[in-house]
Order: C-alpha cells, then structure tokens, then sequence
C-alpha cells in the first residue's frame, strides 16, 4: 500500500493536527494518530502528531503493510488495545523500532466504518503502566470513539478525499478490454486481438465489475463511461 499525507491535502479547515493534540491534552494521552483505508485504490491516508523522526522512519520501513495495530484493527468491529498484539512477531517489529522514538506499547485503536467500504483508524498511545492504562481506557473510551467518528467524518466529507475514494482504479488492461467491448467487440474478439485467453478477458471483466459496483459488463461500461475512464463510441 502506498501512504497519503493528509496534511498535504487541501482540506477547508486542515486542522487535523490541532485535533489529535487537544485529543491527547484532554486525555492524557502521549500520541495519537488517524488512518483511513482506501479498498479500491490500495492506499493508506492519515496524519499523525507522533515526531517526525519516527515518522520518517515509519513511511521508509513501510510499517503500514505490516502493522497489526492498522492490519487487525480494520477487520474489528470493536476497539483493539494493543496488549492483545504483543505476541504478534509484527508487532515486535514495529513497537521495538518505535521505542527508540518514544513510543509506547499501551495503546488503542478505535475502527470505524465509512460509506465508501473504507476504514477510519483512530490510535492512541501512553506511557504507563499496565494498571494505569487499564484505568484510563476504562475511563475515556467513550469519548475516544466520539472523537474517532468525528475525526473520520470530517475526512471523509472533504471534497479532496471523496474523489479518491469514489474514483475506481482500474488497471490499463481493464480500461482496455472494456473500451474495446464498448466499440462491440466480443470477448472472443478482444481476446484475439489482444493476443490473450478468452478466460484472461473474463477474469478482468469479472474485475472491473467489482471495482465499479456493477452487476453486468455492460453497466460496468456504463459506468466506465460516466466516469471517464471508457469513451463511448
């Protein structure tokens, strides 16, 4: 997966990073990071207030393909404390090189589920104990989801995320196999011109229509076309 930077994004009122620190002020809190799932396009965007040191570190090591904090958190339903990932081998991984930067291993993340098939991750993280950070989470989980679901909906109605989000990617070969059935060519016919099998032009086809929501090729076209991505012809 790749990494977009919501900061660098241009939001109305780009004030995530001031919400992530009042979070954490309000709370007691060390960190406190935000990242959204992209299913279609394959790409993690987020923003933290952790240094930038770790996340430079982070982002070079691409931690994100790797970290159970993100991988488990956004199959749950309910909020994952960290402590039940500590036998994770990847957990080690990404928590040992963390602790050079002052991260802790007591943290949280709040899944919460968006209108596109995406995924808000909201986590935070203190250094305490293993007591005191039983005692803080019993006591401020409820406002922490409230701030996951604000947080994600106010990145998610941003006009710049929304178009990537709405957009499907399709590969080339996608594209290319669809605008050729536009023009009314049969599947056997572009497979002979596109020198592949009848059963590779399915398999892409079949494809396509998941990425576009489509129940039939032709509304798949439909929609390639509304799109842009397919010209009518």
């Amino acid at each position: 997966m790749s990494v977009i930077d919501l900061s660098k994004l241009p939001f109305p009122e780009n004030d995530l990073g001031d919400f992530l620190d009042s979070v954490c002020d309000t709370h007691e809190l060390d960190y406190a990071a935000y990242a959204g799932t992209n299913p279609i396009a394959q790409t993690v965007h987020g923003f933290v207030n952790y240094p930038e040191e770790w996340r430079t570190r982070y982002t070079e090591q691409k931690f994100e393909n790797k970290d159970p904090t993100l991988l488990l958190a956004k199959r749950s339903i309910a909020p994952v404390d960290w402590h039940r990932l500590r036998h994770e081998a990847s957990f080690k991984t990404v928590f040992s090189a963390a602790h050079d930067f002052g991260i802790s291993e007591h943290g949280l993340t709040i899944p919460v589920r968006g209108p596109y098939g995406d995924v808000g991750l909201f986590s935070v993280t203190r250094n305490c104990s293993d007591r005191e950070w039983a005692l803080l989470k019993s006591k401020i989980m409820g406002e922490l989801q409230q701030a996951a679901v604000h947080l994600h909906d106010h990145v998610i109605q941003s006009e710049a995320l929304t178009s990537i989000l709405a957009q499907p990617t399709l590969s080339a070969r996608e594209i290319e196999i669809l605008q050729w059935v536009a023009a009314g060519k049969s599947q056997q016919d572009v497979a002979d011109i596109l020198a592949i099998s009848h059963r590779t032009i399915e398999v892409h086809l079949r494809s396509s229509r998941e990425k576009l929501g489509a129940l039939t090729t032709a509304q798949a076209i439909g929609r390639a076309i509304s799109r842009g991505l397919v010209y009518p012809v």
